[in-house]
């Protein structure tokens, strides 16, 4: 009887060990096959061309370019030159606030010029399917003969086509249509596009 206790005590002892070697191989396995899934694997060498990443849906918060239009000297006249503006924008709109509040703050390098008064506010923006509607302060009429207001005009036009060339462009001044610009009287036939601003209003 005795010894029947006795081997009955070893085998499960002998059990015991046995299952906690089972237990430890299987998590060793386990543990291992998790590091080898976790591992990267080496992607393939580019072959010198830079692979750009996959192109998003555009959501919000997705970045977005804009152009901001500066004026620059060309032979007798000027030239529209654009400066990209790159914005995060989590909102409609957004990217074409940006690019007008940087429009309405002036250059800050080069020889890039403006004709847009300082002190002009933009109070407004719509971009409704081909429709951009820009509300802009006072400040905006004022100062400057023909060639500046037109300059500034097609600043305002180019700048708020920048996303959709194609758009139409409304200029308000404190909510109201502009008809006329500053004291020389330049007339704004609204709605305005690139390509009727290039035919009607010649830098």
């Amino acid at each position: 009887m005795k010894d029947q206790q006795g081997s009955n005590r070893i085998s499960s002892g002998l059990i015991a060990g046995v299952a906690a070697a089972v237990v430890a191989v299987g998590g060793g396995v386990a543990w291992l096959t998790s590091q080898s899934n976790n591992t990267p694997t080496p992607s393939k060498p580019s072959q010198g061309i830079d692979q750009p990443a996959q192109p998003s849906t555009r959501q919000p918060g997705n970045e977005q370019t804009a152009n901001v239009y500066w004026l620059r000297p060309k032979d007798k006249n000027l030239a529209l030159v654009p400066k990209p503006v790159r914005v995060a924008a989590v909102r409609p709109n957004q990217a074409l606030e940006a690019a007008f509040e940087s429009l309405l703050a002036g250059p800050t390098e080069g020889t890039d010029s403006t004709t847009i008064p300082k002190g002009t506010k933009l109070l407004g923006l719509k971009e409704d399917n081909d429709e951009v509607r820009v509300n802009l302060s006072e400040e905006f009429t004022r100062g400057g003969g023909s060639a500046s207001m037109i300059g500034r005009v097609g600043q305002v036009v180019y700048t708020a086509t920048t996303l959709n060339p194609k758009a139409k462009v409304y200029i308000d001044v404190n909510g109201k249509p502009l008809d006329v610009l500053g004291g020389e009287g330049v007339e704004l036939q609204q709605p305005l596009t690139r390509e009727s601003f290039d035919k009607n209003y010649p830098l």
